[in-house]
């Protein structure tokens, strides 16, 4: 048998992080974080336009091209997480944000589409 089979872990080194690295992490935390209030802001007005009644088509649709807008925000703010993830500036929760919008801004494209 093998001894050292069962101890083999790994070490993480604890280092300190550089004013560089906390500088990097601040402004890609503050540039997602206006992005998601930016793209938040799309999505809520999807989902407040609604039709007057039978005629309002306009409606109908400005509310699709605030979701679809919204969608494609989530996108760009999806790639600025990896990006900034990848890099290690942030952490992977971040991906939660623009995932949640986007799927506020599909469902208002889907299930909860204004009707006529």
């Amino acid at each position: 048998m093998n001894s050292g089979a069962g101890t083999t872990t790994e070490t993480h080194e604890s280092r300190p992080r550089s004013a560089s690295s906390r500088l990097g992490t601040g402004v890609c935390a503050v540039v997602l974080f206006l992005g998601s209030v930016v793209t938040a802001y799309v999505v809520l007005t999807a989902y407040m336009v609604e039709p007057d009644g039978p005629w309002d088509q306009q409606a109908v649709t400005n509310s699709k091209v605030a979701a679809g807008m919204g969608l494609a925000f989530c996108v760009v703010l999806a790639s600025l997480t990896w990006v900034f993830a990848k890099a290690e500036w942030l952490r992977r929760w971040w991906y939660a944000i623009p995932a949640v919008l986007a799927l506020a801004a599909l469902l208002r494209l889907t299930v909860f589409a204004p009707q006529l």
